[in-house]
């Protein structure tokens, strides 16, 4: 594997000439070899051209096509001794240039709105990702347990954000507290109806290939179910720090709030927060399903058919069982923080 690491080297490329003449087409697949021709851009073999063959499998979700002028990733094969390359291959269209601007942008508009609280919003992004990067698929594949892992993950997290926005204070405190008891709730949910359910982790994309490639030993059920409660953390985080921040400022305009309608307050601020977030959720995951759902209508299957299949049901569970964490950690931060918010107040 190191020596492997040694004698690859990806670069950037343009595509010089292409020769579809081994390609063939039935209806709108295409399938057979793809000749590039391409110019290395950057390294130390800038300039020097390489031969590579685009194979075509038939399956358009896995199939590029390049066309004279594309920029593209590509990965040389270096002999050691000569620093020769041996090969080189076309492994996509080049995007990362795309992405940074996308990137920077989203900072720019963010730190524009939000100034200070913007920058630390990034910090927290680029920390939530780098540790499922990182820390959380590593763990994975190392074997550790998904459920301690992905809670363990999603707790950290989770406090490096709010206390990042809120600070370490009270609402903080309340936030988080909050948050972490949703996804709890969360994960005995995903748990008990993932069994009853009868749904493998195998629903997902993937998955079978990642079994086939050497990680069999690999709890695939659990890895899906921790999902669920990962994919809803967000949401969960987000509905805590609303409602905790919203009953700060009510006691802030009014110091001498007893403790009950400081429940109360909490409650209205969850109940419109919930209205809209439990929608947000479904169309969240629908919307990855879109061509599935609309293969469905277009054949005429029946709705009952429809629910019946594992990965819709996947879907479903995944979306319900998100959705009762958002409704539990609603009530329950309004719950807390009348006690952590009001915690020297003796009533």
């Amino acid at each position: 594997m190191g020596s492997q690491a040694t004698n690859t080297l990806r670069v950037k490329a343009k595509v010089i000439s292409v020769d579809n003449s081994e390609v063939n087409q039935f209806g709108i697949v295409k399938t057979g070899d793809q000749t590039v021709v391409a110019e290395i851009l950057n390294s130390r073999f800038k300039g020097k051209h390489i031969n590579a063959v685009n194979i075509l499998m038939g399956k358009m979700e896995f199939d590029k096509i390049f066309t004279e002028g594309d920029t593209v990733l590509a990965t040389l094969n270096i002999d050691e001794n000569t620093d020769e390359v041996l090969f080189g291959n076309i492994v996509d269209h080049y995007r990362i240039n795309l992405e940074l601007v996308l990137f920077l942008l989203f900072v720019g508009l963010l730190v524009f709105y939000s100034g200070w609280t913007g920058v630390r919003a990034i910090v927290s992004f680029i920390f939530t990702g780098l540790m499922i990067w990182k820390v959380l698929i590593p763990g994975f594949l190392a074997g550790l347990s998904p459920i301690i892992l992905s809670n363990s993950v999603v707790a950290i997290f989770t406090g490096v954000i709010i206390f990042l926005i809120a600070g370490f204070n009270r609402t903080g405190v309340n936030a988080f507290a909050s948050a972490i008891s949703g996804v709890i709730v969360t994960t005995v949910l995903a748990l008990l109806f993932g069994a009853l359910f009868k749904i493998h982790g195998a629903t997902k994309p993937f998955t079978e290939m990642l079994l086939y490639a050497g990680y069999a030993h690999l709890n695939i059920t659990d890895i899906f179910l921790s999902g669920i409660f990962l994919a809803s953390s967000g949401a969960v985080m987000d509905i805590a720090m609303d409602v905790s921040a919203s009953m700060t400022e009510v006691l802030n305009k009014k110091p001498d709030i007893t403790r009950k309608e400081l429940f109360l307050s909490g409650i209205k601020v969850g109940r419109a927060v919930i209205g809209t977030m439990t929608t947000t959720l479904l169309l969240a995951y629908s919307g990855g399903y879109t061509g599935l759902l609309m293969v469905f209508v277009a054949q005429g299957t029946p709705g009952i058919n429809i629910l019946n299949l594992n990965y819709v049901a996947a879907e479903v569970l995944h979306t319900l069982v998100g959705s009762f964490g958002l409704v539990i950690v609603a009530p329950l931060t309004a719950f807390l923080g009348s006690f952590i918010l009001l915690y020297d107040r003796k009533e």
